[in-house]
């Protein structure tokens, strides 16, 4: 059965939905709960939602937003049910959204950032240029710095480590960040090394991005 997408306003969405949400990890990490979602809601701009026929296989709370002039897709919160189409999940969820991201920003490079909890959250950016971090190349400066202004956004700035990319947080409130696992897919190499002494389910987290070239948005490269 084919995965449909709908994105909408995070205010258009219902208590009932918020609850199908917080099903999907009620039995396992990250346990974004209900009382999280209804937060999250309130924090973002928009919310995918992918089904396969009357069944949420994923969501994903996200926003266009310029961040000191630049094109950005920021994915606050995002959560693949895990199956056997959870490749297939997060391939849609990504496609509309790089759909809008080339409306919202015509013939422009767009940036994509997120949190991730594990190295399966490196599929988000198959296709992308200039992924950081990524093995075998040292940041620059200013890739350190778009590491310290998305963590900025994402609420923890003072948590981040600029050398490793990790964002550490105190207390037990949940994290966001793109919570993917997709057994039967194959994983980017090497990047497993980027999780060493990192602990997700104490809220660390990955901050990662990378360029969706203005020509592979127009071709629809990456929008399918």
């Amino acid at each position: 059965m084919a995965m449909k997408v709908e994105t909408k306003d995070t205010t258009a969405i219902s208590d009932a939905e918020l609850v199908e949400m917080a099903d999907l990890c009620a039995d396992r990490e990250p346990r974004f709960d209900i009382g999280y979602l209804s937060k999250v809601r309130e924090d973002w701009v928009l919310v995918s939602c992918a089904h396969e026929g009357n069944k949420l296989r994923g969501y994903s709370f996200s926003t266009l937003e310029r961040i000191g002039g630049t094109p950005c897709l920021l994915i606050g919160l995002g959560l693949i049910d895990r199956n056997a189409k959870s490749e297939q999940t997060l391939k849609a969820l990504l496609a509309d959204q790089f759909r809008r991201a080339l409306l919202a920003f015509p013939d422009e490079d767009v940036l994509l950032g997120t949190r991730l909890l594990n190295d399966d959250g490196f599929r988000a950016f198959q296709g992308l240029d200039d992924i950081v971090p990524r093995v075998d190349h040292k940041p620059s400066g200013e890739e350190r710095a778009w590491a310290r202004r998305l963590a900025k956004r994402f609420g923890n700035e003072k948590g981040l480590d600029d050398r490793t990319f990790i964002i550490k947080v105190t207390g037990n409130d949940p994290v966001g960040g793109l919570d993917v696992v997709a057994p039967k897919a194959k994983r980017p190499e090497g990047v497993e090394i980027f999780f060493k002494g990192m602990v997700a389910d104490k809220g660390h987290r990955l901050v990662v991005c990378g360029w969706a070239m203005a020509e592979d948005l127009a071709s629809g490269k990456l929008c399918r």
